[in-house]
């Protein structure tokens, strides 16, 4: 591997771009500069944004004026061609000419064009979409978070396998403990499929993963496990509910704080404590999604995040890529 990380970027994708994303960029510079960055979009407006704020010599910019929106339905997007940016950006992961390929862009676009370039690894039959939460002790991996609405048990089975190989790519030092989310932690709860996942889970022994058994919901954040694992149509209503709650608890805190004079004053007083429980919850920090299971890594900004979302973002396809998450995953499964 080359000395600088290269990273393909979709500077189109998602809200608000190639504003922040631009401003993503400059941002991670400001803390990691081992990375060279190949821009994928319209010239006139990245320009306009770097504003000679990136070397030169640290970056390349691919023009293109098509690009994949929002309101895209994944064919739709197939349908634009090859020059979207979208398109090309993936396409030069696919050639080798970068690391990891990073867009904010349409999920359900990206997944479709991901699987249209690369190739999966093999064993593998489905990606899954991944995704790093907090917990009382650290963080875990949460997947699939909406990639596969059904799943069979040989999905799950390698969706844990590919859980704990992303998450021992990011935290070395740590062991992946390894969790099936279910309604209940008795072997005898849940479908057909996610019992005989367990089983063969149980039965497995691997030095790569310690096997936890079951989760439930409301176990997700206490650290117990590190990678959980689910069909995608679970994942992804136990990340909705997550986010929401998050955002009614800082909510209602907010307005009992500002409601009269003591809660002012109160806030005042604990502003650091507040402000450190703010940040602990702050989805930004958290912002970095991939598609795992292709033969090469697929970053995933959320659309609507802002330039430190999609900062951190590159930090995590940084990691994965110095972790070498995708020898891992073959060396695992």
């Amino acid at each position: 591997m080359s000395s600088k990380i290269k990273i393909a970027v979709d500077a189109m994708g998602g809200d608000n771009s190639p504003n922040k994303v631009i401003d993503g960029i400059i941002q991670h510079r400001s803390f990691n500069d081992k990375v060279f960055y190949k821009i994928f979009g319209d010239e006139q407006k990245i320009i306009k944004f770097i504003d000679n704020k990136i070397e030169k010599n640290n970056y390349q910019i691919v023009n293109t004026l098509n690009k994949v929106s929002s309101e895209d339905s994944p064919l739709e997007a197939a349908k634009k061609g090859k020059d979207t940016s979208m398109w090309l950006a993936i396409e030069s992961v696919k050639k080798k000419d970068c690391d990891v390929v990073i867009s904010a862009g349409n999920t359900g676009a990206l997944l479709v064009i991901s699987k249209l370039n690369l190739k999966m690894i093999e064993n593998i039959d489905k990606p899954a979409l991944s995704a790093l939460w907090p917990n009382k002790k650290g963080m875990s991996v949460v997947l699939d978070l909406g990639a596969n609405i059904e799943c069979s048990t040989k999905n799950l089975f390698d969706f844990s396998i590919m859980g704990a190989s992303l998450y021992k790519s990011l935290y070395p030092s740590e062991t992946p403990n390894v969790a099936l989310l279910n309604i209940g932690s008795e072997e005898l709860k849940g479908n057909e499929t996610i019992k005989e996942t367990f089983k063969i889970l149980k039965e497995k022994n691997s030095e790569e993963f310690n096997f936890s058994g079951y989760i439930e919901g409301n176990e997700l954040m206490n650290g117990k496990v590190n990678v959980i694992v689910s069909d995608g149509f679970t994942g992804n209503v136990a990340l909705k509910t997550a986010e929401g709650t998050a955002n009614f608890i800082i909510g209602e805190l907010k307005q009992a704080l500002r409601k009269n004079l003591i809660g002012k004053i109160s806030s005042l007083i604990n502003f650091v404590n507040l402000n450190k429980f703010k940040k602990r919850l702050d989805p930004r920090l958290y912002n970095g999604a991939i598609f795992i299971g292709l033969d090469s890594p697929v970053g995933k900004s959320h659309g609507g995040t802002d330039y430190i979302g999609f900062s951190n973002s590159r930090d995590v396809c940084c990691k994965i890529i110095k972790g070498d998450l995708i020898e891992k995953i073959k060396r695992n499964i």
